[in-house]
Order: C-alpha cells, then structure tokens, then sequence
C-alpha cells in the first residue's frame, strides 16, 4: 500500500484488534491516530511506534464532540475512520435500560456522530473509506445479549445510510466477525464448544480482520456492504 499523508482513526485501539490492526498500519508507513478508553500497554506499544493517542469516553454526545474537537485540532484530513470502540455490559434485571443506553452510545451514537463531523475530513484525502466493526451475532439475533446485538445491528444500518450519503467520495462498509480471539481464562471446554460452532473450526486470531480492513480500503467498487468474517458458522 502506498503510504498517505492523512491518518487512518481506529477507535477503540488499546488492545486486541484494534491494536494489532494499528500496530500493521503503522508498520506499512500508515499514519495512524487511535483512541483508548484506559491505559493499557498497548497504548505506550503505539506510542513508542508513532501513532497519535488520544483517551477518549463515548458515553454522550457531549464527550463524542469533544472527541471530534481534539481530533481535528490534531489533523485536517484522515485516511479513513475504522469504528472498532465497543462495549459489552450485562443485561442485568432492573439495569437493562442504562446497559441499552451505554452500548447504544459506543455503537451507534459515537459512530454516527464521529461520520457527520469527520466528513469533512476524509473529503480531504484522495481516497476516503469509513468501516464499522460489527458482530457476526447480528446475523441471527441473540437472546442473552439483545442490548449488544440490537446496537451492533444498528451499526450496519448506519452502514448502509452513510454509504448512500457520502457516496461516491467516501466508501462505507462494515465488517461482522464471529470469535477471533479466546481469552487467558477460557477453559477448555468452552474454547471446544466455541470452536464447534464454525464450519472451519479454528482461532483465526486479529490478523483476519486486519486482512479485510485491508481489502475495503483498497477495493475501489465496493460500498454499502457487510462482511462477514465468521469462519462459516452461518453453514453449520
């Protein structure tokens, strides 16, 4: 990839996929600049690689603004916006509304506002691209985590209207995946269960993602679309 001058925004970067997806940007001479919610060794990882950091809460319109405020004192173009910020909070009895309301606000409220106030950024790029990190879960629904799955479901919904809006200078795609990446503490009986559940039965890891952020940001035809990165559960 030929190296730009206007940053790629990955949101939500302190660790995992979005730490590894900044980390191979950077890495290919990509300008980056990320957010983090709390400090994590990922975060002093991109520093010490060149990427700008800033810490940033999306649980409000106000603190979203005052995002987008020190994001533009810090450029006047980006690259892309890659929405990878999320937030998975327990639908616990007499706690479901405030669960609703701070997913919704990373999700979508975050996403929808960072698109219409960055707009003008990415017009300034020869090459514009905004992708959404959804969740494979969309795709059938989920009764335990309903809060979580309606508000990644509207992100692709966002998808699908931002690409009407801005097109054709900005592309606007989504990527759904399923299980990447098994945590320390998963016993074995769940990463056996969870493995299961794929047509392709394995632990693709962070690299995936990356591969198809890759691919949306340098397919020029491709806009309004979800892909699906889910090691074919959706054939089980």
């Amino acid at each position: 990839m030929a190296s730009s001058l206007a940053p790629v925004l990955i949101t939500g970067a302190s660790q995992r996929v979005g730490l590894h997806c900044a980390e191979r940007l950077l890495g290919e001479g990509q300008p980056v600049i990320v957010t983090y919610r709390s400090e994590r060794p990922g975060v002093q990882r991109l520093k010490d690689l060149g990427a700008v950091t800033i810490q940033a809460e999306f649980s409000s319109q106000e603190s979203v603004m005052a995002f987008i405020a020190q994001l533009k004192d810090e450029t006047d173009s980006l690259r892309a916006i890659v929405h990878n910020a999320s937030q998975w909070v327990a639908e616990t009895e007499g706690e479901e509304g405030d669960a609703f309301m701070r997913m919704y606000n990373v999700h979508m409220l975050a996403p929808y506002l960072i698109n219409l106030h960055c707009a003008e950024l990415l017009r300034h790029s020869k090459t514009a691209d905004i992708i959404h990190i959804s969740d494979d879960v969309t795709r059938k629904g989920s009764s335990k985590h309903i809060a979580y799955c309606a508000s990644k479901a509207g992100m692709e919904s966002l998808t699908l209207s931002f690409a009407a809006k801005f097109a054709p200078a900005i592309k606007v795609n989504s990527i759904a995946p399923a299980m990447l990446m098994f945590q320390s503490d998963d016993d074995a009986e769940y990463r056996v269960r969870t493995l299961a559940k794929s047509a392709l039965g394995i632990e693709p890891g962070a690299e995936v993602i990356y591969q198809s952020l890759r691919y949306l940001l340098d397919n020029p035809y491709v806009t309004g679309t979800t892909l699906t990165v889910n090691g074919g559960r959706h054939v089980k």
